[in-house]
């Protein structure tokens, strides 16, 4: 048994949640305590039963809630030293015992999951996209990322499922209400990812087995779900996609996702 299940994902604030039968994660924790709470007791998970919080980076969207979550349930925050230092009003929240940090591309085990964290690029101190086993099943989350990497696609090949940032339109970008200097932020090498280059990685991706993509980290003023299928949809089709070899789906930012089984 291995599931996973999109909580909240977007620009405003984000939290993944992956299970075995044995163990139960959580990636992020972007909304408050409160949402988080709500959103794993609609999927019958009791809070104070996750294993652990793997934390990508120190970014308010994805350790808003962190502190109080991991402070009220007592729960394990695994997070590299860099990021830890980067928030230090969640750091101070979170009892010391609870603290358990890690150097990224080194692996490490919680339960009967083996966590591999692997660096991307994006202006924050140290930030990380994670690689997920459970056995010889392989679960790959990775947003907040600039730009594309050769060793990105290396970590995330022979998954079979994805969670992939597809955070922004250019043309919708270029459009929006956004401050030059925050749209050169998203377009730029630390930044954010494109729809079409999503799209592109998923249909790389889909020589190596993958069977489930989930679209993730959507941009509120920059981008619309059905675009970004859209886009991602005819990047495939463009590679001889074949509508029966993979689910695609795109992340809410209000709503959790059905439960994705592998």
């Amino acid at each position: 048994m291995l599931n996973f299940c999109s909580l909240y994902s977007g620009s405003s604030g984000n939290s993944l949640f992956v299970e075995t039968k044995d163990t139960k994660l959580l990636v992020d924790a972007g909304v408050s305590c409160k949402k988080i709470e709500n959103a794993l007791n609609d999927i019958s998970v009791d809070p104070s039963s996750i294993d652990g919080i793997l934390i990508t980076h120190e970014h308010s969207d994805h350790v808003q809630g962190l502190g109080t979550l991991a402070r009220k349930f007592d729960l394990p925050v695994f997070v590299n030293q860099e990021t830890l230092d980067a928030m230090p009003k969640q750091k101070d929240k979170i009892p010391e015992k609870n603290i358990k940090t890690f150097k990224v591309s080194d692996k490490f085990e919680i339960g009967d999951l083996l966590i591999n964290p692997f660096s991307i690029p994006h202006d924050a101190a140290n930030p990380c996209g994670f690689n997920i086993y459970k056995g010889d099943k392989k679960i790959s989350i990775a947003t907040d990322i600039g730009h594309m990497t050769n060793n990105i696609l290396k970590n995330l090949e022979e998954s079979l499922f994805i969670m992939l940032e597809s955070n922004y339109d250019p043309e919708v970008l270029r459009c929006s209400s956004y401050p030059f200097s925050l749209k050169s932020r998203i377009a730029g090498p630390t930044g954010h990812l494109p729809n079409e280059i999503a799209g592109k990685t998923i249909s790389y991706l889909l020589k190596g087995g993958l069977k489930h993509a989930m679209l993730g980290h959507l941009s509120k003023e920059s981008n619309f779900p059905a675009l970004a299928y859209q886009t991602v949809l005819d990047e495939l089709i463009a590679n001889n996609y074949d509508e029966n070899s993979l689910s695609l789906s795109v992340a809410s930012r209000d709503v959790h996702s059905k439960l994705i089984e592998l």
